[in-house]
């Protein structure tokens, strides 16, 4: 009889216990994308960064998506070649990078709110040099590195598909040998703000 006891309270607890998952019951699902500008510091000068991300929105909290951005204001090597006509000039940076992005949204239907994200990928750097410049014993192959960049934002819920952030970062960047800049130049605290549409 003991033995029967023993086993129906096993059953029952084995009925009733349940598997604790990550995303309990049904997942809404959601999405968004748009626009970023950052503002930041790239080889001791003022750099602005623009780009965009996006990707899936689970449970309104968390975001799986990538994104890419590019350096858009001119920032000169030290450095200065010759054109085919005498006249010098300091070749431009090219400095670029993207990957992946994950992003957790705390309480997301309050009006103002805070995001916590994280990007892991990787990048390119190299020199723009103009149509007249003669080759060089410069390489402008782009140097590929790796980056890692968190960041925190304040939120607003303008309406229902459109959001604006407006937070801080800092961007590490990893594995640059390029002969005249080095990881330090492009590893810096940027403020950012973003213009999100989508699904929320």
């Amino acid at each position: 009889m003991k033995k029967v006891i023993l086993v129906f309270f096993l059953l029952s607890a084995c009925t009733y216990a349940q598997r604790e998952t990550v995303f309990e019951g049904d997942i809404e699902n959601g999405g968004f994308g748009g626009p970023v500008v950052k503002f930041t510091e790239v080889k001791k000068s003022f750099g602005v960064i623009v780009g965009g991300y996006g990707g899936w929105l689970i449970n309104h909290q968390f975001l799986v998506g990538g994104g890419g951005f590019g350096l858009a204001n001119d920032i000169l090597a030290d450095e200065e070649v010759t054109d085919i006509f005498g006249f010098t000039e300091r070749p431009r940076l090219n400095f670029g990078y993207g990957g992946l992005i994950l992003e957790y949204y705390h309480d997301p239907m309050k009006l103002v709110h805070f995001s916590f994200s994280l990007l892991v990928g990787g990048g390119g750097v190299s020199y723009r040099e103009g149509i007249f410049m003669e080759h060089s014993s410069r390489d402008n192959t782009p140097d590929a590195f790796f980056v890692l960049e968190p960041a925190v934002s304040g939120e607003l819920n303008v309406a229902k598909f459109f959001k604006v952030g407006l937070g801080a970062g800092y961007r590490w960047a990893s594995g640059i040998n390029m002969p005249g800049v080095k990881n330090s130049d492009f590893s810096n605290f940027s403020i950012n703000l973003a213009l999100k549409f989508g699904k929320f």
